[in-house]
C-alpha cells in the first residue's frame, strides 16, 4: 500500500483526469447538439437523461464500491465515460446522443465516492485513523475544480482555433464526411483522456486483496449498503447537518446555473456573446472553487475548529449570492464589479467548505460505508438542487430568485452555529454476504 503522501498525489491525479473531459465538453455541448439537428427541447431531454440516470444509480453504485472495491468501480466509470463521449461526439441521431448522456450519468454515479474513499482508506491504513485528511481532500477538490476550469477554456477555444488560418476545421469535416465537426473535437479529446484515466486507475490505485465476490453476493450486498447509507443521518446529528448542507449548496448552484446565462446575455445584448461571457464566468467560478478548496485547511486553522470553518465558508458564499441579488437591477461599473466579486465568492466559499465537511464525514463513518456515505451526500445535493431549480424558475424575474438561493444557503450555514455533541462509537457495520 502507498504511504500517505503518495496516496494524496495519486488521488489528486485521478481527480484531475476524471473531471478534465467533463470540462472539455461543457462549452461546446449544447452548440454541438443543436448543430446535429436537436431542438432545445431535445437537448433538455438529453440533459434530463443524464441527471435522472445519475440520481437513480447514485446509491446503488456507492454500495457497489463498498462491496467490490474502489478501483474496479472507478475504472468502470471511466469506461462508461469513454462510450458516452464517443456517442455524443460522433452521434447524429437524437437517440444516440441521449443514450450517450445517459451513459455519462451512469459514469457520474459510479465515480461518486470511490476515489475519495480509496484515499481515506489508504491514509488510514498507512498513518492510522487520526491522520490528517483535510489537506489531501482539499488538494483533490482543487484538482477537480481546476480541471473543469481548464477544460471549459480549452473546450471553448479549440473549435475557434480550428476555424483560423487555412481552416483546418473545414478539412476535418471533409475528411470525416462531416462526422467530426470542430465542435466535436473537445469531446473526442475527452475520450483519449478518459482512456488515460482508466489506465492510471488500474495501475496506481492499489488495494489490499478483497474476498472473491459472486454475482449473488453483490446482489445481496449492495441493497444492504444502500439501506445502511439511507440510515446514516438518522442517528447522527453531524451527518444530518452535512447532508442538509449539501442540499443548501445544491440550491445555490442551481440558482447560479439557471440565472447567470440570462443575466450574461442581457449584459452583452445577444445570446451568442452572452454564452461566451458565461463560459468565461464558469471557468472563473471553478477556478475560485479550486482556490477555496486549497484554502480550506487555512480557513479551519483560522476559524479555530472544523465546524466553525464550515459556518464561515458557507456564510461567505451566501454573501456572494446576496451581492448578486442586490445588483440584478443596477447598472454601471460598481454594480458589475460587485456582481462579479459576488459570483466568485459563492464558489470560493463552497470550495472552502467542501473538504472540511468531508473530513468530518469520514471521521464519522467506517470503511464499509464510506463510498455509500459520499453517494448519499451527492444525492442530497442533486435532488434538493433539482427541486430548488424548479422553485427558482417559478419565481418572478429580479432579485427574488437570487435571494431565495441566498436565504437557503444562509440557513445551511446557520446549522453549524451550534456545536454538535460527539457521536457514540458506531456499531460495526454488517458484513456483506459474498456468496
Amino acid at each position: 500500500m502507498p504511504d500517505a503522501r503518495t496516496a494524496r498525489r495519486r488521488f489528486v491525479a485521478v481527480s484531475f483526469l476524471f473531471w478534465l473531459p467533463a470540462g472539455l465538453g461543457m462549452a461546446p455541448m449544447v452548440l454541438l447538439f443543436t448543430e446535429r439537428g436537436l431542438s432545445l427541447t431535445a437537448v433538455a431531454g438529453a440533459f434530463a437523461a443524464h441527471s435522472l440516470t445519475a440520481a437513480a444509480l447514485e446509491l446503488p453504485t456507492g454500495g457497489l464500491s463498498d462491496v467490490v472495491g474502489r478501483r474496479a468501480v472507478l475504472a468502470g466509470a471511466g469506461l462508461l465515460n469513454v462510450c458516452a463521449l464517443t456517442l455524443m461526439g460522433l452521434g447524429t441521431a437524437p437517440w444516440v446522443i441521449i443514450l450517450g448522456t445517459a451513459l455519462m450519468g451512469a459514469g457520474r454515479a459510479l465515480s461518486s465516492g470511490p476515489a475519495e474513499a480509496w484515499y481515506v482508506d489508504t491514509v488510514h491504513a498507512a498513518s492510522g485513523p487520526d491522520a490528517d485528511l483535510r489537506t489531501g481532500l482539499a488538494h483533490g477538490s482543487a484538482a477537480s475544480s481546476g480541471a473543469i476550469a481548464l477544460g471549459v477554456l480549452l473546450g471553448g477555444a479549440l473549435p475557434w482555433l480550428l476555424g483560423l488560418g487555412p481552416d483546418p476545421g473545414a478539412r476535418l469535416r471533409a475528411l470525416t464526411s462531416d462526422l467530426v465537426p470542430p465542435l466535436s473535437v473537445p469531446v473526442l479529446l475527452g475520450v483519449v483522456i478518459d482512456l488515460v484515466f482508466v489506465a492510471y486507475v488500474l495501475t496506481a490505485l492499489t488495494e489490499p486483496p478483497r474476498p472473491a465476490v459472486t454475482l449473488r453476493g453483490v446482489l445481496r450486498g449492495v441493497p444492504g449498503a444502500v439501506a445502511s447509507g439511507i440510515g446514516l443521518g438518522a442517528g447522527d446529528t453531524l451527518i444530518r447537518r452535512i447532508l442538509m448542507t449539501a442540499g443548501a449548496a445544491g440550491t445555490a448552484l442551481a440558482a447560479l446555473e439557471l440565472l447567470t446565462p440570462g443575466r450574461a446575455a442581457a449584459l452583452t445584448g445577444t445570446a451568442e456573446s452572452g454564452a461566451v461571457l458565461f463560459a468565461g464566468l464558469a471557468a472563473t467560478g471553478f477556478a475560485c472553487s479550486a482556490l477555496g478548496s486549497r484554502l480550506a485547511p487555512l480557513v479551519a486553522r483560522l476559524a479555530g475548529d472544523a465546524e466553525r470553518a464550515v459556518l464561515v465558508s458557507l456564510a461567505a458564499s451566501a454573501a456572494g449570492l446576496l451581492a448578486l441579488g442586490a445588483t440584478v437591477s443596477a447598472s454601471g461599473a460598481p454594480a458589475l464589479t460587485t456582481a462579479v466579486v459576488g459570483y466568485g465568492l459563492v464558489y470560493l466559499g463552497l470550495g472552502a467548505a467542501g473538504p472540511t465537511e468531508n473530513d468530518l464525514l469520514h471521521r464519522r463513518v467506517d470503511t464499509p460505508r464510506r463510498a455509500t456515505a459520499l453517494s448519499v451526500q451527492s444525492l442530497a445535493q442533486q435532488l434538493v438542487g433539482a427541486a430548488a431549480g424548479l422553485a427558482v424558475g417559478a419565481l418572478p424575474a429580479g432579485p427574488l430568485p437570487w435571494l431565495f438561493g441566498a436565504v437557503v444557503l444562509l440557513a445551511g450555514a446557520l446549522l453549524w452555529s451550534r456545536r454538535t455533541v460527539p457521536a457514540p462509537q458506531d456499531a460495526p457495520a454488517p458484513g456483506w454476504d459474498r456468496g
